[in-house]
């Protein structure tokens, strides 16, 4: 799965997105409508990591939820 398929279902993995991810609120997710660099951006801030380290926690989400497509 690519991070094109989780934009397209956005809405879908919004919830799973939260279960990950659980600093960020339903409508932080919501407004990031599927933007990856945004959600970088929110990790980073809310859990005190490194760019580097938030694209591989995403990385990771990515490759756990492959069958979400």
């Amino acid at each position: 799965m690519n991070w094109d398929i989780i934009k397209g279902n956005w809405k879908q993995m919004t919830g799973t997105i939260q279960s990950k991810w659980g600093e960020l609120t339903n409508d932080e997710i919501d407004q990031l409508e599927g933007d990856r660099e945004r959600l970088a951006g929110l990790i980073q801030e809310r859990y005190g990591v490194a760019k580097d380290e938030a694209e591989r926690q995403i990385d990771a989400f990515i490759a756990e939820h492959k069958s979400a497509a």
